[in-house]
């Protein structure tokens, strides 16, 4: 079994050019606040530091911007799973008030990314951590929603099922050369993945079941990107079910699409679950 430190590294390590502190991929599991500005030379810190909103519409956007840089870090694997959030300390950081930085960490808090202990205050709050329950949870949730999309997907009319087909083949051909490519590029693996299925939720799902699935599949964002890591050693059997994906597609067969679909989900809910099992849960202490 793969050591599941290995695997937090290979799916943050990427996306951590500059450590979060001397010796980082140790340091994305200490549960303390990291430097919101790793990365960032000293001049543009200062810059950011000193920029004050010019206009109205500058400060509207300003909780949308603190949410994207927020989230980006905590899905990167930046901000590690159980790492404490201080709201005054972001606000500081990021040379915003701290209104922007309470709104967004409010919407990070309903969208699964960071929790509060029971009857604790905002400064309480950390990065929710990364469980078994979790990723069987969100994972299922993922499969059956794009489930329902592939059976929309398989009642198309011939024609667009077939140009759909290929499209699919194209991106899970993509899919494997990026995985067995040396070294593997791990980001690359993951835009390859989510636009196959993506472009199956596109084609297949309705404005409902769209809206429904923007509002969950980026909470799964964490644990599809530590997949990947996972899969990169082993990625046929991936590659395989998105295969009986894409021909039960092209066949209209409607049931078989949505079986298939939300098997590779299950499957990646059981292989990462497994891991998670087996090295124990982050972020949970």
């Amino acid at each position: 079994m793969i050591a599941y430190d290995y695997v937090y590294r290979m799916y943050a390590q990427d996306n951590c050019r500059r450590t979060l502190r001397k010796g980082c991929p140790s340091a994305l599991w200490r549960p303390t606040t990291p430097d919101i500005y790793s990365g960032v030379s000293p001049t543009s810190r200062r810059r950011l530091s000193a920029r004050r909103p010019s206009t109205s519409r500058s400060r509207a956007g300003r909780p949308t911007q603190v949410y994207g840089q927020l989230r980006a870090l905590i899905v990167q694997g930046k901000l590690a799973p159980g790492s404490r959030i201080i709201e005054t300390d972001i606000a500081e950081r990021l040379g915003v008030s701290r209104t922007p930085v309470r709104e967004a960490l409010q919407r990070l808090q309903q969208e699964g990314y960071v929790i509060g202990a029971p009857l604790a205050h905002q400064s309480r709050l950390t990065v929710a951590p990364l469980t078994k329950q979790d990723v069987r949870e969100l994972l299922n949730i993922v499969g059956t929603l794009e489930g329902l999309a592939a059976f929309g997907a398989a009642e198309l009319a011939a024609g667009d099922r077939a140009a759909l087909a290929r499209s699919l083949r194209a991106l899970n051909a993509d899919f494997r050369r990026a995985a067995e490519a040396h070294p593997t590029d791990h980001n690359r693996v993951y835009d390859f993945d989510e636009a196959f299925h993506q472009r199956l939720v596109e084609q297949g799902a309705g404005a409902r079941l769209r809206s429904l699935h923007e509002a969950v599949k980026p909470q799964a964002e964490r644990y599809i990107r530590m997949y990947i890591s996972l899969l990169v050693g082993d990625i046929r059997p991936s590659v395989d079910e998105h295969e009986v994906i894409m021909r039960a597609i092209r066949d209209g067969d409607a049931d078989a699409a949505q079986h298939a679909v939300q098997t590779n989900w299950r499957h990646a809910a059981e292989r990462l679950g497994k891991v998670i099992e087996v090295a124990g849960e982050r972020g949970s202490w």
